[in-house]
């Protein structure tokens, strides 16, 4: 834990600063962008994205690179990636995943062709290949899919219920749930016990995170027929899918069907309670409350904690007190959960030295810090410009036996890009690197913004490389960070590229990201492009429908 010394120092420390299908015209709309200067063999790349070109620049300031992180960023092995491809023309690909990633990535219009194209490929497939693809391409369901088809029908080797419960949740999160159904009906007729709760779990949450909250319901009645147990544990996980999906009426209807079916402990109670106050509907959260004891269950901290964070949210932060009181009268002691959330809360209304005080009334009721309180408490000092406390915190986490997680790593490096510190930044990532410390998309989004808004194109170009080779799989909030970002530092080539490339995924901009990107070119008088933007907006709401 931190030393009395150094919370008594941020306490008494004020802030110091406030927080201020395939598209048809992807030739087309690069010849419409394309500038006369371009030499001709940079415009005519059949086996890259057509925009890659728009990465090489003249200009010093999108090629400038820290100096002092320049030898890594330059010795760091560029691979060729799937969705965003920063490979060197002309370089071969060193291992199996390269391998398959260069065939994966020229945009194939089908599974079948993805198949087509893998076949021949010299490559022996293991588990840890399989599962390595997957992750790479897990927001890209056609060469996903195409590769597990493909890995599938080759001799020695036989597919996990692991891959095909990645495959599942990538169809499900993709809307192909025809297709998720048929590898659900594939995997019981190939063993029965490859369909798991884990399985049937992925497939609820896909359905409801899709809007589908009867079929979700109605997969939840069905569980028997694919031997898997309709018990407690398995109400409880569509209960919660539910709620988190926005439709906690759904869960309570699921509440009431099965309350006389299957057995009900404080968990039940408490996902409804949960889901209520998420909602803002504390009346009913309150109605619950009294049901549940009614039932013969008492609240416990994760029934309080849910209160506590409905009204953190509503800045009530005396009826917080006053629930931490009655817990206290209750015996029911706050876990790092409740004083998490609180001191997040606390900070985030500029609150900081009251924030700083939970820390203490955790310590002294024997709670100890995890690493999501060390980053919550990161953030809170970092948005009050209190850099150097939270890079002490940061720094002496390991001493506390705490580890930094990504969680933590992520807290740091968006504090860093939101005041444009470029190299602390990229230190933070270079560090995660030497600590074995995966990234996510989280870590990178921040730095991707900042590239953008600095011109960085050739920092860009590393970090998406950085992204393949971490297998981390770019989704429709990092294209869409890529058009803004890159549509407002006038880079509209690359911006319309990944505009492109994202409905190419069967990904649907969102209609804020495509005005933008239209007006731009609007005002710049590009016409014929702007129309074409316009077509592939037009193609991604069809194919929605569909």
């Amino acid at each position: 834990m931190l030393s009395k010394h150094t919370i008594l120092k941020l306490l008494l420390q004020s802030p110091s600063q406030k927080q201020p299908k395939i598209n048809p015209f992807r030739h087309l709309l690069c010849n419409l962008l394309c500038t006369k200067n371009e030499s001709p063999n940079t415009t005519e790349s059949a086996e890259l994205p057509n925009w890659l070109k728009f990465f090489d620049s003249q200009n010093p300031e999108e090629n400038f690179v820290i100096p002092s992180l320049a030898s890594w960023v330059e010795n760091h092995k560029l691979l060729h990636p799937s969705e965003i491809s920063c490979h060197v023309l002309g370089e071969k690909p060193d291992t199996d995943v390269d391998k398959i990633s260069e065939i994966l990535k020229k945009r194939h219009p089908s599974p079948d062709k993805v198949v087509q194209a893998l076949d021949g490929c010299s490559v022996t497939v293991s588990n840890g290949l399989a599962e390595q693809m997957l992750r790479r391409f897990s927001n890209d369901w056609v060469p996903a899919f195409g590769f597990f088809t493909w890995a599938k029908a080759q001799t020695g080797y036989r597919h996990t219920p692991e891959t095909y419960n990645a495959v599942v949740d990538i169809l499900g999160k993709s809307k192909k749930f025809s297709l998720m159904w048929e590898l659900v009906n594939e995997m019981y007729e190939l063993n029965n016990e490859y369909v798991t709760l884990t399985t049937m779990s992925k497939v609820m949450r896909r359905l409801a995170r899709g809007g589908r909250y009867d079929d979700a319901v109605e997969t939840f009645r069905d569980l028997e027929r694919y031997d898997v147990k309709k018990d407690a544990m398995a109400m409880h996980i569509l209960m919660d899918v539910l709620a988190k999906e926005n439709s906690v009426e759904h869960a309570y209807k699921v509440f009431l069907e099965f309350k006389g079916r299957v057995p009900l402990s404080s968990q039940t109670f408490n996902v409804l309670i949960h889901g209520w106050c998420k909602a803002r509907k504390l009346e009913d959260a309150q109605k619950t409350l009294d049901e549940m004891k009614k039932h013969g269950f008492s609240p416990d901290v994760v029934t309080y904690t849910s209160f506590i964070e409905h009204y953190c949210r509503e800045k009530d932060f005396r009826k917080v007190d006053d629930i931490l009181k009655e817990m206290q009268e209750k015996g029911c002691k706050p876990n790092v959960v409740t004083y998490t959330i609180f001191m997040h809360a606390l900070g985030k209304a500029k609150q900081i030295n009251e924030a700083l005080k939970v820390y203490e009334k955790m310590k002294s009721n024997g709670c100890l810090p995890d690493t999501s309180f060390y980053s919550s408490l990161i953030f809170i000092l970092s948005q009050a410009g209190r850099l150097k406390d939270a890079n002490e915190i940061f720094e002496d986490m390991k001493n506390q036996g705490v580890m930094r997680d990504v969680m933590a790593y992520n807290t740091m490096i968006a504090s860093a890009c939101a005041r444009s510190q470029e190299e602390t930044a990229l230190k933070l990532l270079q560090q995660m690197e030497e600590d074995s410390c995966k990234p996510d998309l989280k870590t990178y989004a921040p730095l991707l913004k900042m590239s953008c808004s600095k011109k960085r194109m050739k920092l860009l170009k590393f970090l998406l490389s950085h992204m393949l080779k971490n297998d981390v799989s770019i989704e429709v909030g990092t294209y869409a960070l890529l058009v803004r970002g890159l549509c407002k530092s006038g880079k509209l080539e690359l911006s319309c590229s990944f505009f492109e490339e994202m409905v190419s995924k069967g990904m649907i901009p969102k209609d804020s990201t495509y005005k933008m990107l239209v007006e731009e070119l609007e005002r710049k008088s590009l016409a014929k492009a702007k129309e074409q933007i316009e077509m592939l907006m037009a193609q991604a709401k069809e194919n929605e429908i569909v």
